[in-house]
């Protein structure tokens, strides 16, 4: 007789335990320029070198936009994936020298098993 209460234990504290958490991904392409101080007529913009990518990082807040919750990798061809929690973020740059995001600081939801997208421009203010 005593084993029902211990069963009934562990079925109350087994289902109030916290399930899987739900995770959708925040991902997008990253542009960087100018990266020289004229572009002459006829002449392509260069491309950004993979280190230019390297040494910036998308920055991912809390909702209330001071809050850091993790800093992301951009790869040498300008793109970034991560998977977060399900909720509401401020996604901004680590600002270097005069760097500046466009558009940014920007709120994202992020909904469970989803895909959100966010391109990114970054100004150096190369002029």
């Amino acid at each position: 007789m005593r084993r029902l209460p211990l069963v009934a234990l562990i079925l109350f504290v087994t289902s109030c335990a916290p399930g899987p958490q739900q995770v959708g991904t925040l991902e997008g392409h990253v542009t960087i320029g100018p990266l020289v101080p004229v572009v002459r007529e006829g002449e392509p913009e260069p491309t950004p070198a993979p280190e230019v990518f390297a040494s910036r990082q998308i920055v991912i807040c809390a909702q209330d936009g001071r809050t850091e919750i993790t800093r992301v990798e951009i790869d040498g061809k300008g793109n970034y994936r991560v998977k977060l929690p399900v909720g509401t973020y401020v996604v901004d740059i680590n600002r270097i020298g005069i760097d500046r995001g466009i558009d940014l600081p920007k709120t994202v939801d992020i909904v469970s098993g989803g895909v959100t997208r966010l391109e990114v421009e970054i100004d150096t203010g190369i002029r």
